[in-house]
C-alpha cells in the first residue's frame, strides 16, 4: 500500500502569503486599491502549483488562474487548496466564482486566510464549499493578522464603500431576511445616531444615501412596500429588539458579600448595550469597579475593557438561532463570567479558544461589521489578543473558556489569585503556598518551564520539579515535550 505524501499546512499558508505578495495590479482611473490574494494548490502526490491575483491576466482571480490557467485539464479530485482570501461566490456574467470554480475541481480541502470583507457576502463563499462536501479550515491566526495587515488599505477602502450587494442564494442566517411586520420606523433614532458618529458616517441618519448604506450593509432589505428592517437591523436598532426576538439582549448580574445582588436585563438595541451596561455597573459597584470608560475613545482599565470586549463578541458571536437563552454577565467579587449561546465558530475548536490561538471567524458577520466600524469590536475575531494582552499587562490569569450546555462561557479572573477560588475546597486546601505560587504563575502564562518557575519564584531544580509533579497529579497541569523543552499548561475545565 503506498502512503500518502505529507506535507506541512503552515508551510503551504506561508507559501501562499509569499505569492499573495507578486499580485499585479489593475490599471485604473479611480483610487480604489488592489487586494493581494495568493493561492497554492496541492495535489494528491504532494505537488503543488501556485498563483496570484492578476499573475497571467489583469484582473483574474488567484483560484481562476490556478484552476482554470494553470492546472486546467488536470483530474484534482482529492486535492487542496490554500488561499489567502475567502473564494468568491458570485461574479458579474459570464464569470463564475471561485468558490463554484473550487467545487467544479473536486478539490477535498480548503484553507482559508480571512473571510471577505464584505459583511453581505462574508462567509458565503465557505458556507458553498461546506454545502458541496469541501472541508475548511483557517490560517493560523498569525497569518491571518499578516494577510489582513497587508490588505488593510483595501479592506478599509472597502468597508468605507458598504460594499457592494451581491446575488444572495446562500444565507448564513434567517435574520438576514426582512423582519415580519417591521418597518423603518420601528429603529431607534438615538441608536442610529450612535453608529453615524462612531463610525464617523457622513449621510444624514434618516436620509435617501443613509437608508442606501444600511440596504447595503444587510441592515435593510427591498420588499414589495419599500424598505423593511432586517432580523439583524432589527437587533442592532430596534427600539425594542425583543418584541420580534425575545433571545436578544443582555442578562446581567452583580452579586455582593452576604447574598445581595443586583440584576438588569437590557432590552434596549445592541449598539446601546455597551454604554448602558458601563453606566450600570458603576452604579451598583461604585467602590470596586474603575470608572473608565468601556468604549474606545480613551486608554480603559480592567475591568472594562475586558468586560467591553467580552459583551461585545458574546452578542456577535452567539446563535441566534437558539431562541430560548440570552446572553448574560455575571459579576462577582473574584470573577467575571459572560455566556453565549452556541459553541465556538466551526472550523474553530474549544483548544484553539483556550489556547488564544483561534483564526479570525464571524458567524454573524453583519453584526460584527457594525461593531467594527464603531470601534467595537476586533476585526472578524472573538476579541482573543485584546482579552489577552490586558490580563497579561495587569499580571491576571489568563481568561478561561468553558461549554455549559449549549453555550460559550468566558471566565474572567479579577485578581491574581481568583484562579484559585473556581478549584474545589479539597484540591485547594491541599495546595501548599509553593503550588499555589506555582499555579498563579502558570494560569498568568500559556507556557511555563521548570526554569520559569526558578527564575520567577526563586525554586531550586529540585523544588520546581517537586511542584510540577504535584500539579500534574491533581489534574491541574499538563505536560508537553520531553528533556529540556518539557512545557507546561493549565488544564482549563
Amino acid at each position: 500500500m503506498v502512503s500518502k505524501p505529507k506535507f506541512d499546512p503552515r508551510k503551504m499558508m506561508e507559501l501562499a502569503i509569499k505569492v499573495m505578495r507578486q499580485s499585479v495590479g489593475e490599471s485604473r482611473m479611480d483610487d480604489k486599491p488592489n487586494p493581494l490574494v495568493g493561492a497554492v494548490l496541492v495535489r494528491v502526490d504532494g505537488s503543488s502549483e501556485t498563483a496570484c491575483r492578476g499573475e497571467l491576466r489583469e484582473g483574474n482571480h488567484a483560484e481562476f488562474t490556478l484552476l482554470e490557467r494553470k492546472c486546467v485539464g488536470e483530474k484534482l479530485d482529492g486535492s487542496m487548496l490554500f488561499s489567502t482570501l475567502e473564494p468568491c461566490l458570485h461574479r458579474n456574467e459570464p464569470k463564475r466564482g471561485c468558490a463554484r470554480h473550487i467545487v467544479s475541481a473536486r478539490i477535498k480541502k480548503v484553507y482559508v486566510g480571512i473571510e471577505d470583507d464584505n459583511p453581505v457576502v462574508a462567509g458565503k463563499g465557505i458556507q458553498y464549499l461546506r454545502d458541496h462536501g469541501v472541508e475548511i479550515e483557517m490560517f493560523d491566526r498569525d497569518l491571518q493578522e499578516v494577510i489582513q495587515g497587508e490588505n488593510r488599505a483595501f479592506f478599509a477602502w472597502a468597508r468605507q464603500q458598504a460594499g457592494e450587494k451581491e446575488e444572495k442564494p446562500i444565507k448564513l442566517s434567517e435574520y438576514e431576511d426582512g423582519l415580519g411586520e417591521s418597518k423603518i420606523g420601528d429603529f431607534s433614532r438615538a441608536a442610529l445616531e450612535r453608529y453615524q458618529t462612531k463610525a464617523s458616517i457622513n449621510a444624514t441618519v434618516g436620509s435617501e444615501e443613509f437608508n442606501r448604506m444600511l440596504k447595503l450593509q444587510g441592515l435593510l432589505t427591498e420588499e414589495k412596500d419599500g424598505l423593511v428592517p432586517s432580523g439583524f437591523g432589527y437587533l442592532l436598532f430596534g427600539n425594542d429588539p425583543r418584541l420580534a426576538l425575545p433571545q436578544a439582549g443582555l442578562l446581567a448580574r452583580a452579586e455582593f458579600s452576604g447574598g445581595k445582588a443586583e440584576r438588569k436585563e437590557f432590552a434596549m438595541p445592541m449598539v446601546l448595550i455597551p454604554g448602558e451596561l458601563e453606566t450600570w455597573l458603576n452604579k451598583v459597584l461604585p467602590n470596586t469597579l474603575d470608572r473608565s470608560q468601556m468604549e474606545r475613545t480613551e486608554r480603559v482599565d480592567l475591568p472594562f475593557e475586558m468586560i467591553r470586549e467580552a459583551v461585545v463578541n458574546a452578542l456577535i458571536h452567539r446563535d441566534y438561532d437558539i431562541k430560548g437563552q440570552k446572553c448574560q454577565l455575571v459579576v462577582t467579587r473574584d470573577t467575571i463570567t459572560i455566556k453565549s449561546p452556541g459553541g465556538p465558530i466551526p472550523p474553530i475548536t474549544m483548544a484553539q479558544m483556550r489556547s488564544f490561538s483561534a483564526p479570525m471567524k464571524s458567524r454573524n458577520p453583519i453584526l460584527h461589521f457594525v461593531f467594527a466600524r464603531m470601534g467595537l469590536a476586533e476585526e472578524q475575531g472573538y476579541g482573543l489578543t485584546s482579552l489577552k494582552e490586558e490580563a497579561e499587562k495587569l499580571g491576571l490569569p489568563l481568561p478561561s473558556y468553558s461549554m455549559e450546555g449549549d453555550s460559550l462561557m468566558l471566565t474572567i479572573y479579577r485578581s491574581k489569585v481568583a484562579f484559585l477560588t473556581g478549584l474545589t475546597a479539597k484540591v485547594r486546601d491541599g495546595l501548599s503556598e509553593d503550588e499555589k505560587a506555582a499555579l498563579e504563575l502558570i494560569s498568568g502564562r500559556q507556557v511555563v518551564s521548570s526554569r520559569d518557575l526558578m527564575e520567577r519564584l526563586g525554586f531550586d531544580e529540585r523544588k520546581a520539579q517537586r511542584v510540577l509533579k504535584k500539579l500534574r497529579e491533581v489534574d491541574l497541569i499538563s505536560r508537553q515535550g520531553r528533556g529540556p523543552s518539557t512545557t507546561y499548561t493549565l488544564v482549563q475545565p
